[in-house]
Parts: structure tokens; sequence; C-alpha cells
């Protein structure tokens, strides 16, 4: 937990240095309590923090880093279970804590990618290809940490009955699997897809 806090508050920080944020300490606080909450087993800190140090390996792959970073930040900010309308929330108050730093065209790009989170719909513009991709690389994740993944989407999902659950899951898990290619971006078709598949057959059989 504190090596996830000590490396996001650096990543927090170079945004701000980057984008000059009128309340970066007070903003950062809140993130790291939204991602805290008790409803989270899955969207948490830990995911931020794997979705962030994916950046470092792309960064110079991307048209603005600086963009897909914060969109990272805020893309699951509000984060409730039974909702629907999670990325659409997170959009909204990535504008209410961000705007009035922000021009209006980040602001509005920005928003548009963490809604874009819900979905995972095919795009051709690359940075949110990337953002997409990074979302999902948790799919290529070692056999421990994707057991882990499932166990804690499982606890997120604690209050559904269980066989509904079971049913939904290898729906979506099917999706996954059933989607060619799976990640969007070159890099991450020759270096996540196979295992990715491969996890998710193993999984649905």
């Amino acid at each position: 937990m504190q090596h996830y806090l000590s490396s996001l508050e650096k990543s927090w920080f170079e945004l701000h240095q980057h984008y000059h944020f009128s309340e970066p300490q007070k903003v950062f606080n809140k993130l790291i309590a939204a991602y805290s909450e008790k409803q989270r087993a899955y969207h948490t800190i830990q995911h931020l923090y794997e979705c962030l140090v994916l950046v470092d390996s792309i960064r110079s792959d991307l048209n603005d880093a600086n963009a897909v970073v914060l969109a990272l930040w805020f893309h699951d900010a509000v984060y409730d279970p039974q909702a629907k309308d999670n990325e659409l929330k997170s959009a909204e108050l990535f504008e209410q804590y961000l705007a009035q730093d922000l021009s209006i065209d980040i602001v509005q790009k920005i928003k548009r990618w963490i809604i874009a989170t819900q979905k995972h719909e095919a795009t051709d513009e690359l940075d949110l290809q990337f953002l997409l991709d990074i979302d999902l690389a948790i799919l290529a994740a070692s056999a421990e940490r994707f057991a882990e993944y499932e166990q804690q989407i499982q606890q997120e999902y604690a209050w559904v009955d269980p066989d509904v659950y079971s049913i939904k899951r290898k729906q979506v898990l099917a999706h996954f699997y059933q989607t060619e290619p799976l990640y969007q971006t070159e890099y991450f078709q020759q270096n996540f897809e196979q295992r990715a598949k491969s996890s998710l057959k193993n999984i649905i059989e």
C-alpha cells in the first residue's frame, strides 16, 4: 500500500508540474480516498498504480502522455459496482475538480476518454487506444495476479447471487476472448495478446 502511494504521489505531482493545478494536494487526497473506498476490491489504488506503471513503457509512443496519465487517474474515480454510469460520473468528477485549471480542449478530450473506458469500442485515436489497452492489461497479468483479479471482481459483486454471477462473469470473459484482436495497439498485441487469450481460455473452460 505504501509503495503504491509513494509512486502515485510522484505521478500526480509530475502532472501538477505540467498542468499547474490550483489545489494539487487537495485533489490528490480526494482521489486516493475515492480509490480506497470500501466497496472496491479491484478498482483500487492497486489498479491505478498498475495502469500508471504501464504508461512508462509506452510513453514515447503517445502523442500526449500527460493527458493519458490524467485520464487514468480519473477513469475509475467514481465506482459503485451496482451502478451503470460510473464512467460518466468519473468524467463529471474530473471536470468538477480540474476544469478551472485546464483548457476546454483538454477537458473535453479527457472526459471523452474516460467515458470510452465503459464500452472499450475500437477507435483510431492512438492515445485512446493505448488508454483502453492499459485498462485491460490485467487480462494478461501473471497467473497469480489474474487469479487475484478474479477474486477481487467477485468480491465487488458479492451482492449478486453466486450462480447468476458465475454465468454473467463467464459472458464478460468470453466476450473479451472472442474480441479479435483484444488489444488495439500493436505494442499490446505483440506483448500482451497471447497471454491474455490463454488466461481467458483457461478460465472459460
